[in-house]
């Protein structure tokens, strides 16, 4: 009996978990580029209380006797599944279609992606730079920041599908002027770390970036400018997600309690 007592805290402790990432979900249901992330659990060892030898007569026995000793979390695992696409007044305002994430320059000099194309243009002392919301630098497929001089006017830059950067001419007909923003992709996404901010690193588990603009096996993902890509929460599944973890958390609860009173029904018969 107290075997089942540590059983059920362990299933309290990991439904506890599972409530804990859906109402991040939920908290998030709002943030531009958020992927929902899902609790995935897995059971704690075995205890033998028979072995498959273990007969009156010594012969042997097909399956044996094992009782498990609970469960835990096994991952918190992001859903990379295309958010619906957001009207935005902003002109800096980019959506991706497709598996690419953007990059961005951290303050420590590595780099981050991400699927949050809130952008803005910077001014610089040579120009102009294009910029997340907190002020990092926006990469471009050589994977340096986007830096434009200052004969360019920020409102009269236009972004084509594929991330190129135009400039309208004397007809005032939009051209490219060579500069690119950078899209990226990754063998296994779900791999990534997660850093905050809708930021992610590369891992050994996500693999090496691919640049879309070096990579000809790579399908190429599409730049909407003027949209943000919304949160892929579906707040229906985690109200439901948020019902099945408390009615499990209550059922764990219950075998404590059943536990306790068995015990001390044993007490009782002893005095």
């Amino acid at each position: 009996m107290v075997r089942s007592l540590w059983t059920a805290a362990t299933g309290m402790i990991a439904q506890q978990n599972n409530v804990d990432t859906i109402a991040n979900n939920i908290a998030n249901v709002n943030t531009v580029g958020y992927k929902t992330e899902v609790n995935e659990f897995k059971s704690l060892l075995y205890q033998n209380l028979q072995t498959r030898t273990t007969t009156a007569n010594g012969e042997k026995k097909p399956i044996g006797a094992q009782v498990g000793l609970g469960t835990r979390n096994a991952s918190i695992t992001s859903e990379f599944t295309q958010g619906s696409l957001l009207e935005s007044e902003n002109i800096t305002a980019f959506a991706i279609q497709g598996d690419g994430f953007f990059a961005v320059r951290g303050e420590d000099g590595g780099t981050y992606y991400t699927r949050n194309g809130d952008f803005n243009w910077s001014l610089t002392e040579n120009g102009i730079a294009l910029t997340d919301s907190d002020g990092h630098a926006v990469l471009n497929t050589n994977a340096q920041p986007i830096t434009l001089g200052k004969q360019y006017i920020a409102n009269r830059l236009t972004v084509g599908a594929d991330g190129s950067i135009m400039y309208p001419d004397a007809n005032n007909n939009p051209q490219p002027i060579n500069v690119t923003i950078g899209l990226f992709q990754f063998l296994n996404p779900k791999g990534l770390n997660k850093e905050g901010d809708s930021l992610y690193t590369a891992t050994a588990a996500s693999g090496a970036a691919m640049n879309e603009a070096t990579n000809a096996n790579l399908t190429k993902s599409v730049v909407r400018q003027g949209y943000l890509e919304g949160s892929n929460v579906q707040v229906a599944d985690e109200m439901v997600n948020l019902i099945v973890a408390q009615r499990a958390y209550e059922l764990n609860s219950k075998a404590i309690t059943t536990t306790d009173d068995m015990m001390s029904t044993a007490v009782q018969v002893k005095r």
